[in-house]
């Protein structure tokens, strides 16, 4: 099973877990495995079908460019980044 790191602001939905195990072949089927356990995930990380504006999804070491098509190993590791902006240039 892929192990899927949880960022900090979505720990509320995994009852403070930083990190679980998923099962899934695709980030598809990942989102699904954690809205299965951990109910409001998939809201948090999805716009309908796709990522939400301002999450990045990274699997070992990789951004995810095919969004939701996106291949996991069994043994992958899976980060789910927010967005950060600001300053100037």
């Amino acid at each position: 099973m892929a192990t899927v790191y949880i960022p900090p602001m979505m720990r509320k939905f995994t009852d403070g877990a930083d990190n679980v195990e998923v099962a899934g072949g695709n980030l598809r089927q990942i989102v699904d495995g954690l809205e299965e356990r951990f109910p409001g995930t998939r809201e948090w990380l999805c716009d309908g079908n796709r990522i939400r504006p301002g999450i990045a999804a990274a699997i070992d070491g990789e951004t995810a460019r095919m969004g939701l098509l996106e291949q996991v190993g069994p043994d992958s590791e899976v980060h789910f980044l927010p967005a950060i902006g600001g300053g100037s240039v």
